[in-house]
Formats: structure tokens, C-alpha cells, sequence
């Protein structure tokens, strides 16, 4: 594990594997080195002859955090990770952290190539302030296991996966206080956002997620103008490894 030091001075864990190309992994609300980490995925593309960089997020795990949030600082994490692994990369985001990603290629981060996941944009440009204030509330209170629902719910998680949280609800507790960040995220995306994407993408979907997600899916791979769609055999909302590391693979490569 290494650190690099955002612009505001926040400490952001992260690992590396490999050699060959750089590749920057963005992990989704949730998503941490303790919990449904990205690094199996990072490892099989180190494996493809990758430099793979995985790292913690704000607020998360090994990193720091530094108020108040904005868009903005994420972006200049995701800045300080890419300059660590030699000032351009490719990227790959997950859920939110795809829309992470979007923003940072268009606000001009050194990225090569983009490829994202199910980007959660539902072609609204207004941000839900009352839900993030809700979030917040609930973590003030120290009440972390209601905001891992809310958050789920919000998003369209179905309920028998929430149900199903149960084992693995400890760790999401853990980090319940960067679900706003996430809601700021994807709440404050907007068309010119993703209009302004610049570099080749790679939008993806699974076969098995609803209607509503590959609708928001299709629209921004319409918006970015160098964009490719694929859906791809998988489960709600992921896509097995072995089937997604292939895929990043060639479009990286190619």
C-alpha cells in the first residue's frame, strides 16, 4: 500500500500490480479495499500486461478525508493517483464510480482511454439535496445501518439484495458517512458533463440488470461522442471478471 497527497493535502491509499500500461480503477459507492474491492479485476488486467493502480477512495478505508466535499476533490484524487502512475492512464469506473471517471475526463484529467460500467445517470440534471441531507443526519446520529439502505433503496437496489446485506452490512457501516459523496455525484452529472468526454469510451452493461439502468446506459454512451456500447452477459448491476477483463483488455490495448 502507498499514498498520494491530493491537492487539498487528503491521503489516498492505494496498490499496484503489474507492469505495462497504466490502468486506474474506480471503485463504486461501497467500495473499498475491505469490501467487494476491484482488485481481483486489477490483478487479472496486471495478468493481460497492465500496470493496474487500485485505490481507496476519500473517506474510505486506508485514505483520508478532508471537508467539505465537492466533486471537485474527487476529481483531484483520481488527478493524484494518475500522476503516481506516470502522469496518464487508462481508467475504468464502476457505477458511481463511472460517473467519477466521466467527470474527470471532462474536466481534461490525463486519460487515454475511459471505460465505465453502469454509470447510475438517469437524465436528470438537479441533485437531490434532501436525500443527502438525510444521509447526513442519519451519520451524525450515528446511525450508519439505516443510510446503507436508504442509499440502496434510492438507487434501485431490489429489496432481496438489501435483504441479503446482512453479512457484509458491517463493512458498509463503515464507510456510510461517503454515501452523500456518491448521491453528489451522480445527483450533480449532467449532459454537458458527459457531452464533453473526449477521449475513446467504452460504455458497459450487464443482460441482467433493469430497463431503467440500461436506458440511463444508452443515453451516455449516445452523449459522449467517441463512445462504443456493449452489454454483456453478467448479474444485477456486475459482470464477472473473467468476462469484464477481456473486454477492458482489448479496448485498452487496441
Amino acid at each position: 500500500m502507498n499514498t498520494a497527497r491530493s491537492a487539498d493535502g487528503t491521503r489516498i491509499a492505494h496498490d499496484h500490480a503489474g507492469s505495462g500500461p497504466s490502468v486506474v480503477l474506480i471503485d463504486a459507492a461501497g467500495g473499498y479495499r475491505d469490501f467487494n474491492s476491484l482488485r481481483p479485476l486489477a490483478d487479472q488486467l496486471a495478468d493481460k500486461g497492465f500496470t493496474t493502480y487500485t485505490y481507496d477512495r476519500r473517506g474510505r478505508g486506508l485514505s483520508t478525508d478532508t471537508a467539505p466535499y465537492s466533486v471537485e476533490r474527487e476529481i483531484e484524487d483520481l488527478a493524484a493517483v494518475i500522476d503516481v502512475a506516470g502522469g496518464q492512464a487508462a481508467v475504468y469506473g464502476w457505477s458511481s464510480g463511472a460517473l467519477l471517471a466521466i467527470r474527470a475526463a471532462a474536466a481534461g484529467l490525463p486519460i487515454t482511454k475511459l471505460a465505465v460500467f453502469e454509470p447510475p445517470y438517469g437524465g436528470s440534471d438537479t441533485h437531490d439535496q434532501e436525500l443527502v441531507n438525510q444521509l447526513k443526519t442519519l451519520v451524525a446520529a450515528d446511525n450508519r445501518g439505516e443510510p446503507v439502505d436508504l442509499f440502496h433503496r434510492a438507487i434501485g437496489v431490489p429489496d432481496e439484495i438489501i435483504a441479503q446485506m446482512g453479512p457484509v452490512k458491517p463493512l458498509l457501516e463503515k464507510i456510510a458517512h461517503t454515501y452523500p459523496y456518491d448521491w453528489t455525484i451522480a445527483g450533480t452529472t449532467t449532459t454537458e458533463h458527459i457531452k464533453a468526454v473526449r477521449v475513446p469510451a467504452l460504455v458497459l452493461d450487464s443482460t441482467a440488470t433493469g430497463k431503467e439502468m440500461h436506458d440511463g446506459v444508452e443515453e451516455v454512451a449516445r452523449l459522449i461522442p467517441q463512445a462504443t456500447h456493449k452489454r454483456l452477459d453478467g448479474e444485477w448491476h456486475g459482470l464477472p471478471d473473467e468476462v469484464l477483463a477481456p473486454e477492458l483488455a482489448s479496448f485498452y490495448e487496441s
